[in-house]
């Protein structure tokens, strides 16, 4: 009966706004990724990219990854009504109906296609492939079948400064792939520290996760592998002459703050310290990004 009750609720829509939609399309995570895509227009020419290209570049990449958040809701409204975390979410609530949600993500996915084609085609379809691989690849394929949903998925998710460079540019460069590393490698360590957290909740939704499949003392061992491995990644920028010593400093310091929550995540039992490794883990990859920048703009 409670099942039915949900599902007639999602059907039903009862007073959505604007802010429904707003949170559709999941705001905080789509400004860091147009952070990280700004960072990557920057880099991918010295001094300041063209107006035009920066704005209407991250106009059309923004929303496309809107849209990816919004598919994402309408897939995952099950699983979302079983969590804690995302049980009040629109859709999963019942305050947007998936029929809306899905009018409302095509617009966004549309009007973000025309308006990277209308740079060059190239940042279109890679932004429209990065859509792809998040809203399908990874939440109706990955995600509920293999606990490496993450590190698979997590491509989609490090895009974006790849698209920031071919916005400016209208090519791939070597340069623009190491910044995708970097949030590919950051991005385990970061979601593997909520999925601890969040564990009982992946649990009763049935969702793979691996502190779920494999347990929890593996996947504080990932966690602190993941993190090293990304103190390696984090030397490349400047072993390529991309980027200078105010760069090599400050991230090797930020990612050596996050190897010591990860290792405090493996070595200590202390509650709360798989939320407080995630909460850093954002401000990790925020501040790694700004570090990028501020470099940029110093040596040009």
């Amino acid at each position: 009966m409670a099942q039915y009750q949900r599902t007639a609720n999602v059907s039903t829509p009862t007073g959505a706004n604007w802010r429904d939609y707003y949170e559709l399309t999941k705001p905080r995570v789509v400004a860091m990724l147009l952070l990280t895509a700004l960072v990557g227009m920057c880099l991918a020419t010295p001094g300041w990219p063209p107006w035009s290209a920066v704005l209407v570049g991250l106009f059309g990449i923004g929303a496309q990854a809107s849209a990816a958040a919004v598919f994402n809701h309408v897939i995952d409204w099950k699983i979302d009504t079983k969590m804690q975390r995302t049980r009040h979410r629109p859709v999963a609530e019942g305050r947007v109906s998936q029929g809306a949600a899905l009018v409302f993500a095509v617009a966004l996915m549309v009007s973000g296609f025309i308006t990277c084609w209308w740079l060059n085609p190239l940042t279109a379809w890679l932004t429209f492939a990065s859509l792809v691989g998040y809203a399908l690849v990874y939440t109706q394929w990955l995600k509920p079948a293999t606990p490496q949903n993450i590190v698979i998925g997590g491509l989609a998710g490090a895009m974006p400064p790849l698209l920031g460079w071919t916005a400016v540019t209208g090519e791939v460069h070597a340069h623009a792939l190491l910044l995708v590393m970097i949030i590919f490698t950051w991005t385990p360590p970061h979601f593997w520290a909520l999925a601890i957290h969040r564990r009982h909740d992946y649990a009763k939704a049935d969702v793979p996760m691996l502190p779920v499949t494999h347990g929890v003392r593996f996947t504080q061992t990932m966690v602190l592998l993941y993190t090293l491995l990304l103190v390696v990644v984090g030397i490349f920028p400047w072993l390529t002459g991309m980027s200078g010593w105010l760069y090599l400093v400050g991230a090797t310091a930020l990612n050596l703050a996050f190897v010591g929550y990860a290792w405090r995540l493996k070595t200590q039992s202390q509650k709360g310290i798989a939320w407080q490794t995630f909460k850093f883990s954002i401000w990790h990859i925020f501040a790694t990004f700004v570090v990028l920048l501020a470099d940029h703009a110093l040596r040009y």
